[in-house]
Protein backbone atom coordinates (compact mmCIF):
# COMPACT_ATOMS: atom_id res chain seq x y z
CA UNK A 1 0.00 0.00 0.00
CA UNK A 2 1.29 3.63 -0.93
CA UNK A 3 2.02 6.27 1.70
CA UNK A 4 -1.25 8.10 2.44
CA UNK A 5 -3.76 5.95 1.21
CA UNK A 6 -5.28 4.77 3.97
CA UNK A 7 -5.48 8.49 4.58
CA UNK A 8 -7.14 9.32 1.38
CA UNK A 9 -9.53 6.63 1.48
CA UNK A 10 -10.93 7.99 4.89
CA UNK A 11 -10.98 11.30 3.62
CA UNK A 12 -13.53 9.68 0.71
CA UNK A 13 -15.48 7.67 3.25
CA UNK A 14 -16.29 10.72 5.07
CA UNK A 15 -16.75 12.57 2.15
CA UNK A 16 -19.85 10.22 1.50
CA UNK A 17 -17.80 7.97 -1.39
CA UNK A 18 -17.28 4.22 -1.51
CA UNK A 19 -13.95 2.31 -1.33
CA UNK A 20 -12.55 -1.20 -2.36
CA UNK A 21 -10.44 -2.71 0.01
CA UNK A 22 -8.86 -6.54 0.41
CA UNK A 23 -10.50 -8.47 3.06
CA UNK A 24 -10.34 -11.93 4.62
CA UNK A 25 -11.29 -13.39 1.15
CA UNK A 26 -12.68 -11.10 -1.51
CA UNK A 27 -12.13 -7.73 -2.18
CA UNK A 28 -15.10 -5.74 -0.39
CA UNK A 29 -16.96 -2.12 -1.06
CA UNK A 30 -17.01 -0.11 1.99
CA UNK A 31 -18.74 3.43 3.19
CA UNK A 32 -20.07 5.33 6.34
CA UNK A 33 -22.57 2.99 7.51
CA UNK A 34 -24.30 6.54 8.86
CA UNK A 35 -24.44 7.88 5.59
CA UNK A 36 -27.89 7.54 4.08
CA UNK A 37 -26.45 8.89 0.56
CA UNK A 38 -23.92 6.41 0.92
CA UNK A 39 -25.77 3.68 1.14
CA UNK A 40 -28.42 4.58 -1.87
CA UNK A 41 -25.08 4.98 -3.98
CA UNK A 42 -23.97 1.60 -2.98
CA UNK A 43 -26.68 -0.24 -3.55
CA UNK A 44 -26.82 1.43 -6.83
CA UNK A 45 -23.31 0.45 -7.86
CA UNK A 46 -23.76 -2.97 -6.72
CA UNK A 47 -27.35 -3.01 -8.86
CA UNK A 48 -28.32 -5.03 -5.68
CA UNK A 49 -31.64 -5.11 -4.45
CA UNK A 50 -32.33 -2.28 -1.44
CA UNK A 51 -33.76 -4.88 1.06
CA UNK A 52 -30.85 -7.34 1.37
CA UNK A 53 -28.80 -4.91 3.83
CA UNK A 54 -25.40 -4.97 4.58
CA UNK A 55 -22.21 -6.49 6.68
CA UNK A 56 -20.86 -4.50 9.12
CA UNK A 57 -17.06 -4.73 10.04
CA UNK A 58 -14.21 -3.41 12.89
CA UNK A 59 -11.26 -2.84 13.92
CA UNK A 60 -12.80 -3.12 17.29
CA UNK A 61 -15.99 -4.34 19.22
CA UNK A 62 -15.99 -1.00 20.49
CA UNK A 63 -16.45 0.24 16.76
CA UNK A 64 -19.94 -2.05 16.95
CA UNK A 65 -21.58 -1.23 20.35
CA UNK A 66 -23.35 2.17 18.19
CA UNK A 67 -25.16 -0.16 15.56
CA UNK A 68 -26.33 -2.84 17.94
CA UNK A 69 -29.46 -3.17 20.09
CA UNK A 70 -29.17 -4.98 23.27
CA UNK A 71 -27.50 -8.51 22.94
CA UNK A 72 -27.37 -11.23 25.78
CA UNK A 73 -24.34 -12.29 27.31
CA UNK A 74 -24.20 -16.11 25.72
CA UNK A 75 -24.89 -14.68 22.09
CA UNK A 76 -22.57 -11.93 22.46
CA UNK A 77 -19.50 -14.62 23.83
CA UNK A 78 -20.60 -16.61 20.96
CA UNK A 79 -19.39 -13.65 18.91
CA UNK A 80 -15.90 -12.61 20.73
CA UNK A 81 -14.91 -15.92 20.58
CA UNK A 82 -14.45 -15.89 17.58
CA UNK A 83 -12.97 -11.90 16.90
CA UNK A 84 -10.61 -11.20 15.22
CA UNK A 85 -11.62 -13.64 12.38
CA UNK A 86 -13.37 -14.69 9.49
CA UNK A 87 -16.74 -14.70 11.04
CA UNK A 88 -19.89 -12.46 10.91
CA UNK A 89 -22.76 -13.19 13.38
CA UNK A 90 -26.14 -11.65 12.89
CA UNK A 91 -27.29 -9.25 16.26
CA UNK A 92 -29.84 -7.35 17.08
CA UNK A 93 -29.69 -3.70 15.76
CA UNK A 94 -29.76 -0.27 17.40
CA UNK A 95 -33.53 0.92 16.52
CA UNK A 96 -33.84 3.75 13.57
CA UNK A 97 -30.81 2.40 11.72
CA UNK A 98 -31.40 2.68 8.16
CA UNK A 99 -33.76 0.13 6.17
CA UNK A 100 -30.83 0.11 3.50
CA UNK A 101 -27.86 -0.95 6.12
CA UNK A 102 -30.41 -3.92 7.37
CA UNK A 103 -32.24 -5.07 5.10
CA UNK A 104 -35.74 -4.03 6.46
CA UNK A 105 -34.71 -6.26 9.65
CA UNK A 106 -34.23 -5.87 13.27
CA UNK A 107 -30.90 -7.51 12.85
CA UNK A 108 -27.83 -6.61 11.42
CA UNK A 109 -24.61 -8.79 10.59
CA UNK A 110 -21.22 -7.99 11.92
CA UNK A 111 -17.64 -9.25 11.76
CA UNK A 112 -14.75 -7.80 13.46
CA UNK A 113 -12.21 -8.50 11.15
CA UNK A 114 -8.82 -9.81 11.33
CA UNK A 115 -7.37 -8.22 7.72
CA UNK A 116 -4.69 -6.09 8.74
CA UNK A 117 -5.22 -3.76 5.79
CA UNK A 118 -9.39 -4.07 6.60
CA UNK A 119 -9.03 -2.99 9.86
CA UNK A 120 -6.52 -0.24 9.47
CA UNK A 121 -9.26 1.14 7.44
CA UNK A 122 -11.59 0.91 10.04
CA UNK A 123 -9.42 2.60 12.26
CA UNK A 124 -8.37 5.60 10.05
CA UNK A 125 -12.11 6.18 9.77
CA UNK A 126 -12.49 5.85 13.28
CA UNK A 127 -15.74 3.58 13.15
CA UNK A 128 -16.84 0.14 11.57
CA UNK A 129 -17.67 0.19 8.24
CA UNK A 130 -20.30 -1.49 5.63
CA UNK A 131 -18.37 -4.09 3.74
CA UNK A 132 -19.97 -5.71 0.78
CA UNK A 133 -18.50 -8.15 -1.44
CA UNK A 134 -16.66 -6.08 -4.51
CA UNK A 135 -19.18 -7.54 -7.42
CA UNK A 136 -21.96 -7.04 -9.44
CA UNK A 137 -25.40 -8.53 -8.25
CA UNK A 138 -25.11 -12.09 -9.47
CA UNK A 139 -21.33 -11.81 -9.84
CA UNK A 140 -18.39 -13.40 -8.77
CA UNK A 141 -16.92 -11.38 -5.83
CA UNK A 142 -13.57 -9.61 -7.07
CA UNK A 143 -10.35 -11.25 -6.59
CA UNK A 144 -8.25 -9.03 -8.29
CA UNK A 145 -7.73 -5.52 -9.22
CA UNK A 146 -8.44 -6.47 -12.49
CA UNK A 147 -11.52 -7.99 -11.77
CA UNK A 148 -12.40 -5.11 -9.52
CA UNK A 149 -11.80 -3.29 -13.05
CA UNK A 150 -13.48 -5.63 -15.36
CA UNK A 151 -16.82 -5.09 -12.87
CA UNK A 152 -16.35 -1.38 -12.40
CA UNK A 153 -14.25 0.27 -14.21
CA UNK A 154 -13.73 3.94 -13.39
CA UNK A 155 -16.74 4.12 -10.64
CA UNK A 156 -14.29 3.87 -7.96
CA UNK A 157 -12.54 6.49 -6.69
CA UNK A 158 -9.79 4.62 -5.16
CA UNK A 159 -8.56 0.48 -4.42
CA UNK A 160 -6.54 -0.07 -1.34
CA UNK A 161 -4.06 -2.03 -2.80
CA UNK A 162 -3.16 -5.34 -0.93
CA UNK A 163 -3.55 -9.22 -0.83
CA UNK A 164 -6.38 -10.76 0.17
CA UNK A 165 -6.76 -13.37 3.57
CA UNK A 166 -6.68 -16.81 3.37
CA UNK A 167 -10.01 -17.38 2.84
CA UNK A 168 -11.30 -18.89 -0.04
CA UNK A 169 -14.95 -17.77 0.47
CA UNK A 170 -16.54 -14.86 2.25
CA UNK A 171 -16.94 -15.40 5.54
CA UNK A 172 -19.97 -17.55 6.73
CA UNK A 173 -22.88 -15.76 8.52
CA UNK A 174 -24.44 -17.06 11.56
CA UNK A 175 -27.50 -15.90 13.95
CA UNK A 176 -25.43 -15.16 17.07
CA UNK A 177 -29.07 -16.34 19.07
CA UNK A 178 -29.12 -20.04 17.88
CA UNK A 179 -24.88 -20.23 16.20
CA UNK A 180 -27.21 -21.47 12.71
CA UNK A 181 -25.53 -20.69 9.59
CA UNK A 182 -27.41 -18.21 7.49
CA UNK A 183 -24.95 -17.67 4.54
CA UNK A 184 -22.00 -20.45 3.74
Amino acid sequence: MREGQLEDAARIIAAGGIVAYPTEAVFGLGCNPADTAALRKLVALKQRAPDKGFILIAASVEQLYPWLGEVDAQSFARCTATWPGPATWVLPARQGLSPLLTGGRDSLAVRVTAHPQAAALCRACGHALVSTSANLSGAAPARSGAELEAQFGDKLPLVLVGELGDSARPTPIRDARTGQVVRT
